[in-house]
């Protein structure tokens, strides 16, 4: 069956915008919190996240073939998705640890975790079924601006919600199950069943099959690293090397917001010029921006404040013109589409871990302590870590985005 020519992109922004909700913003909130409401250590956190990132490297492929086995069953596998991420939410902002905080916070980061990764898979699957090749970029303006603007709701809620309540991250873990109850009744009548022809029987195989969507996920990895290092060690950075603790919210919205409105705007470039020189420029900006954050100081909120708004729209880039770039390929080479964002959520993900394991423990190395006075070495390790290491990450995503083969610069 052909690609639906007038499928709805609405419900996918909605529900595009809920797991925008849930993704991001954990990895900004959630160790703050923990560090502050319950004295858990960088380290210890650090060594959580790459644990449970290392789930992910047989946890999200096998999501994946479960994600394609389990299409004919519609909604049905989504609402229990749902339900897993939700309660996983909710357990951990909500909820006093029963258990020790960092096996308490592991846990619940689990649920979250999968229900995440198997929601995602279906809603990338999905636009792949409903859209076809010719018409991702389309879709990915409608779904990737509402994940951004999810992101956005979360990094505003605990500033907003402080003023109406004594637990603002608990609010929000409770708002964030009520928006993914109404977002799975939304898209509830858009699941359908694969009705792609696969290539070689299909599998894990033949998702890895093509040379092409094997180095479109090492792009994704070292494209993303920048991003998880930066998004890990951001409210660190503005407390301690800017010293405005009390900007941290609005200089996050701010981020966010630029990344959001960005988005629509880099796809149709994207269109208009092709993914690969709109990327690129994409790219080039983002070391800019962080190249000039290295060099600021306490108090310098305004220099920061346009380096959000630069690196937020750089971040626009990324997130919605390559998974449209993925998903064509992936409608090209007739693999299945499930299968395939099964290894996308792997690959974007994993250079999560590594900044978890790698940065933040490194930080505690070199004497820097959050939310204590800091000596020169450990501001500069902070800085390192914030500005540096994603420059440097970013220039080893513009050598493979450069040595890319895609065969045509349209998606």
């Amino acid at each position: 069956m052909p690609p639906e020519r007038s499928a709805p992109r609405l419900p996918y922004a909605l529900f595009a915008m809920m797991l925008g909700t849930a993704g991001l913003p954990i990895y900004i909130h959630a160790p703050k919190f923990f560090v502050d409401q319950y004295g858990v250590s960088l380290g210890a956190l650090g060594a959580s996240l790459f644990v449970l990132r290392l789930l992910d490297f047989v946890q999200d492929p096998l999501l994946g073939s479960l994600a394609e086995k389990t299409s004919a069953a519609r909604a049905r596998p989504v609402w229990a998705a749902i339900t897993i991420m939700a309660l996983g939410m909710v357990g951990l902002f909500a909820i006093t640890p029963p258990i020790a905080p960092v096996l308490w916070f592991s846990l619940t980061l689990l649920c979250v975790f999968s229900g995440f990764s198997f929601l995602t898979i279906r809603l990338y699957a999905q636009g792949v079924t409903s859209f076809g090749a010719d018409r991702q970029l389309d879709l990915a303006r409608w779904r990737e601006t509402g994940s951004l603007l999810g992101v956005c709701c979360a990094a505003m809620a605990p500033t907003l919600l402080l003023v109406v309540t004594g637990r603002p991250y608990a609010a929000f873990a409770i708002g964030f199950a009520g928006l993914a109850v109404i977002a799975g009744f939304v898209m509830s009548k858009h699941w359908s069943r694969s009705t792609q022809e696969v290539r070689g029987g299909g599998g894990f195989s033949t998702a890895l099959a093509d040379p092409v969507v094997r180095q479109l996920l090492i792009l994704a990895v070292l494209n993303t690293a920048p991003v998880a290092v930066s998004s890990t060690l951001f409210l660190f950075f503005v407390e301690s090397r800017l010293q405005v603790p009390q900007m941290a919210g609005p200089l996050l919205i701010l981020f966010f917001i630029s990344a959001a409105i960005s988005a629509p705007i880099w796809t149709f470039l994207a269109g208009r010029f092709g993914p690969r020189p709109v990327l690129l420029v994409a790219m080039i900006a983002a070391i800019v921006s962080f190249f000039y954050a290295f060099f600021l100081q306490s108090g310098q909120v305004t220099a920061f404040m346009l380096i959000c708004i630069a690196s937020g729209a750089t971040l626009g880039a990324d997130l919605s013109i390559l998974p449209a770039v993925f998903a064509k390929r992936l409608a090209v080479t007739k693999a299945q589409a499930a299968v395939g964002f099964g290894f996308w959520n792997f690959a974007s993900k994993i250079s999560l871990a590594l900044a978890a394991v790698v940065v933040l423990p490194a930080l505690e190395r070199f004497g820097y302590q959050p939310g204590l006075d800091n000596s020169q070495n450990g501001l500069l390790a902070l800085s390192v870590g914030y500005a540096a290491v994603p420059c440097i990450l970013k220039l080893f995503a513009i050598w493979v985005l450069l040595r890319l083969q895609l065969g045509d610069d349209t998606a």
